[in-house]
């Protein structure tokens, strides 16, 4: 047979097994014992031990060494992975008369899991229990008493079987397969008995597979679940007794809460719960090992990105008995080697191939084996089971093949292969899995493998790995990645506001001049005033003026206190007005000394009346201008296409506070609109300087760097976001996005997933989506109370209806439709930001979020990207919340004419699917390029009538009517729905 070779060749290495001694041991008489121990390895004797004495209360002393070669041929790694050392400890009964030779009584045996060879140990001592033989004296003897019999056995080899430098490339893999659910009716628990089997191939090397095949499943009744946690087995087959057939450490655990596989619905979970309690099932609990060389690795991660879905294979077949009794009979279909119930299991392992994914779990379908349907699904032609199944099924007992591993299974050409009776599928279109197609259009017969679709049967699986494919870069390495790209900002130092210190400042100042003018005033005119004679006529006043004045002049005195004012008012210059440049025009500095004049003297004033009166409230003045309020004339002007002024705002925003990192992401955004993308990625850059956790703005440093092609550091500042903000849709999207644009589906199907999954978490707390007015005065009044609760966007005005629309009653006031289609750029910003009101807490699905928090920061690439994915979601589609997001990207890259025809499309959506408030939003969006279409002040007054706003139905309908509404079939349906609410028409018919 072909072997399956390690990625390096080297000479064999001695294992060697010491049986140091047992404890609590007891013959078959229960007193003393002689007794010795045999080890095996791989189905061969490797030694026994002396003969050796012992009591219950003395231990047996053995100290036997024996050994096994372990080499690339045989005793593989891959054999120490799943195969134990087995111990039998067997006892000498003293020979009866005429007896010839001594009597020999198997009394238990223990197993010795090799697996820390496997992990860099030389050496391991462990105490192993001694299972006793079922149904004999030893069972009873040996199970009395508290102390259980044991042995101490010791494992060492002369070198590392895996060097430390191929260790870290190594992995180990694991296949369980727990049990088949649900199991056809035509298997009987009474009857012909038979074995039931399951095999899937895995890489053994970089060039070949190996079949693993799980033997011994066992038909069991319903009635009860099965207990949790249970011991997992190994795949040795009948070798292993009961006891010590468990592998240590390996509990079956219940169902995992995040199992992948093809029953995940709350309707199958409902149907699991029912066919694992009170439906026949076949019980394996089985795990094979797989030790992995580097090779064996590479090739697994390859065959996974050719090909998702990896087929396991289950078949039944007969006791060799029943095969030869079945021969004399009518039915030799079940003859020995034939397989019967063959049956096919497709595991999806992309997950596998997720960051970080070490382990995936789930329940699966069994489809009826069809070589056609293989193909289509999995690439493979032939059946792993067909080509071994007389290897594999020895004298009914099971046996898997060499650990050594089998040869890749060559592609066979279907045309070669019309000799062979192939057992086909019937099944439905909602049963059939999706690719599976037959390749010459044909259906075969398989009443058999029908059994199980009729049954509903699926099989629990789960493949484990020590280490993942794909490492998953821990949060520690991705904030210190960042910091090497964007070093963080020292916090600035901690002081007073710039602009409220300068003035209070200026005010201490002033207090300290006025001081010393008092003193100057008291000298001169002091004896004046204590005398009583001071003159307070206005001349004398003036004469007193004069003659402080020209003292201050004569003894330079004002020059001084000019020089003590002048640092004082140069910090009101730079920190309060925000001038630190020189001026090129002259009037612009006459201007400015007149706005600085007019300031100083009103500081003056207020620092003067605080001073010079008593009990004044010691208050703060109110600044101008605060952050907020700068954010916002800031959005009006660009809503106004107003660039200049608005980056005036961001910027002296910014100057009030350098150390938000909110205000350089909004600066970064408006750059992003203007298409200055190098100011946009340096301010993006400076708030991750001053937050390094700022999500935002690492999204953004991410679309920066793919954008400019450096895809290493997109990828890290994506990843890093998933970090901070593990429960956020938004991150999880992006990267998603990001990495479907890298042609790495898997991966982005992991990120789309997750981000669903918070997405649902969260869906208890998502907000209902706030309605949207008709535009009518900016007066709440109780007639028209739906202006009360409608945000009005910032800087959207609403202009008045020409004379010959106005209405001259009282109860219709409305601002009606302009005589004339407002510019298409400022129609552009007054989409975006009656958008950004429409779209907020909306987030149907991830997309749609990630749609509108990129359009809000003009990143129109990656939101294209969501647009598009949001069509092949299954959640997703064509819906009128779509179109009107489309609408908006649509219009941020100036094709006016398609966002008007999505604006449509939303329309005709929202009306089909009867979605109000989502066609509230489209209308108010179509408002806004276009308030005089007649057809959509139509569908307004439906969507009035159907949410009982008698009001804004009437006035919709008014304005449809006077713009000539020619869609009968849209009259018709108002009329029709006017007549079943009894309002929504103001003329009486």
């Amino acid at each position: 047979m072909d072997t399956c070779l390690t990625e390096m060749q080297r000479a064999a290495i001695p294992v060697q097994v010491t049986v140091l001694r047992g404890r609590h041991l007891r013959g078959t008489k229960g007193t003393s014992l002689l007794s010795y121990a045999r080890v095996e390895f791989n189905g061969t004797v490797i030694g026994d031990s002396p003969k050796v004495d012992s009591s219950p209360d003395a231990g047996a002393e053995y100290n036997f060494t024996c050994s096994f070669d372990c080499t690339d041929t045989s005793n593989t790694t891959d054999d120490l992975a799943h195969k134990p050392v087995i111990l039998t400890l067997i006892e000498i009964l003293p020979k009866e008369k005429k007896q010839k030779d001594e009597k020999m009584v198997t009394l238990g045996q223990a197993v010795v899991d090799l697996l820390p060879l496997l992990q860099g140990q030389v050496s391991f001592t462990t105490v192993v229990t001694i299972h006793p033989v079922p149904g004999t004296a030893a069972d009873g003897i040996i199970s009395e008493g508290d102390s259980k019999p044991q042995l101490e056995v010791s494992v060492s080899v002369p070198q590392a079987l895996v060097p430390e430098a191929l260790l870290a490339n190594s992995n180990l893999l694991k296949v369980a397969l727990h049990s088949l659910y649900s199991a056809p009716d035509a298997w009987s628990l009474t009857g012909t008995q038979f074995h039931y089997g399951a095999s899937m191939l895995m890489p053994c090397s970089a060039e070949r597979d190996q079949l693993l095949f799980f033997a011994g499943g066992v038909l069991k009744p319903g009635g009860e679940p099965e207990p949790v946690p249970r011991l997992k087995k190994w795949p040795t087959g009948s070798v292993l007794m009961p006891g010590s057939h468990f592998i240590l450490e390996s509990d079956t655990e219940a169902e995992a809460a995040e199992e992948l596989g093809d029953l995940t619905s709350p309707e199958d979970r409902v149907f699991r719960a029912e066919a694992e309690s009170t439906r026949k099932r076949v019980s394996w609990d089985t795990e094979r090992r797989c030790f992995m060389d580097s090779g064996a690795v590479g090739r697994l991660l390859n065959q996974i990105v050719e090909c998702r879905y990896w087929p396991l294979e289950i078949m039944r077949m007969p006791t060799p008995n029943a095969a030869k009794a079945g021969k004399a009979g009518k039915d030799k279909a079940e003859d020995e080697g034939q397989i019967s119930f063959h049956g096919m299991v497709f595991v999806d392992m992309a997950a596998l191939l997720y960051p970080g994914v070490k382990s995936i779990r789930g329940a699966y379908r069994i489809f009826p084996f069809n070589e056609a349907d293989l193909y289509a699904k999995t690439k493979r032609r032939s059946s792993n089971l067909k080509d071994h199944q007389k290897q594999n099924w020895q004298t009914g007992r099971g046996r898997e093949p060499s650990a050594a591993g089998t040869p890749t299974h060559k592609a066979k050409n279907l045309k070669e292969d019309k000799g062979i009776v192939k057992r086909g599928s019937i099944q439905s279109a909602s049963h059939k899995p999706d690719g599976l197609q037959e390749a010459d259009g044909s259906v075969p017969l398989n009443p058999e493998g029908q059994m199980y679709m009729d049954a509903k049967s699926y099989v629990v699986l789960e493949v484990t790995l020590d280490k993942a494919l794909v490492p998953k870069r821990p949060a520690e390495e991705l904030a210190r990645r960042v910091k090497e790209l964007i070093p963080a900002r020292p916090p600035l130092p901690l002081r007073t506001a710039g602009a409220q210190k300068a003035v209070g400042d200026y005010h201490r100042e002033i207090v300290r001049v006025a001081d010393l003018v008092m003193k100057e005033y008291q000298e001169l005119f002091g004896s004046a005033v204590a005398r009583g004679d001071l003159a307070l006529d206005p001349s004398a006043q003036e004469e007193r003026k004069r003659k402080l004045l020209g003292e201050l002049n004569y003894s330079g005195k004002y020059f001084t206190f000019k020089e003590q004012l002048k640092h004082s008012v140069v910090r009101v210059v730079r920190e309060k007005l925000l001038q630190t440049s020189t001026f090129s025009d002259q009037a612009q500095l006459q201007a400015f000394l007149s706005q600085l004049y007019t300031f100083l003297v009103d500081q003056m004033h207020v620092s003067l009346n605080q001073t010079l009166q008593v009990n004044v409230p010691n208050g703060e003045a109110r600044a101008l201008k605060d952050c907020s309020q700068l954010r916002h004339f800031a959005r009006e002007a660009e809503i106004n296409a107003d660039y200049d002024l608005a980056s005036m705002y961001y910027q002296e925003r910014i100057a009030l506070d350098r150390s938000d990192p909110s205000h350089w992401f909004d600066y970064g955004s408006f750059c992003l609109l203007i298409s200055d993308v190098t100011k946009a990625e340096e301010c993006f850059q400076h708030a991750l300087a001053i937050d390094q956790k700022h999500v935002p703005s690492l999204l953004l440093c991410g679309v920066m760097a793919e954008m400019a092609g450096r895809f290493e550091d997109a990828h890290t500042f994506f990843e890093n976001a998933t970090c901070v903000d593990a429960t956020g849709t938004l991150a999880w999207t992006i990267l998603g996005l990001f990495y479907e644009a890298q042609g790495n589906p898997i991966q982005a199907e992991m990120a789309f997933l997750e981000a669903n999954k918070q997405l649902k978490g969260k869906s208890g707390d998502a907000r209902a989506p706030s309605g949207r007015a008709l535009p009518t005065e900016p007066e709440a009044t109780e007639e028209n109370p739906i202006i009360a609760e409608t945000p009005v966007p910032n800087g959207l005005e609403v202009q008045a209806a020409p004379a010959d629309m106005q209405d001259n009653e009282p109860h219709q006031k409305v601002d009606a439709v302009p005589t004339e289609d407002t510019q298409l750029s400022e129609d552009m910003n007054a989409v975006v930001a009656a958008g950004d009101q429409n779209c907020e807490g909306r987030g149907t699905t991830i997309f749609m979020e990630a749609a509108h928090f990129l359009l809000q920061v003009n990143a129109l690439q990656f939101a294209q990207r969501a647009l598009a994915q949001e069509l092949l979601f299954p959640d997703g589609g064509p819906s009128c919340l779509y179109h009107v997001t489309l609408a908006r990207l649509q219009l941020h890259i100036r094709e006016f004419a398609k966002a008007k025809n999505s604006l449509q499309e939303a329309l005709r959506a929202s009306h089909e699917l009867q979605e109000l408030s989502e066609a509230e939003d489209a209308l108010s969006e179509a408002n806004i390029l276009n308030n005089r279409n007649p057809e959509v002040w139509g569908y307004l007054s439906l969507v009035c009538l159907q949410t009982n706003r008698r009001m804004e139905a009437e006035q919709a309908f008014k304005f449809a009517i006077k713009l000539n509404l020619q869609n009968e079939d849209l009259l018709r349906e108002i009329r029709q729905l006017q007549r079943q609410v009894g309002f929504g028409n103001p003329a009486f018919e």
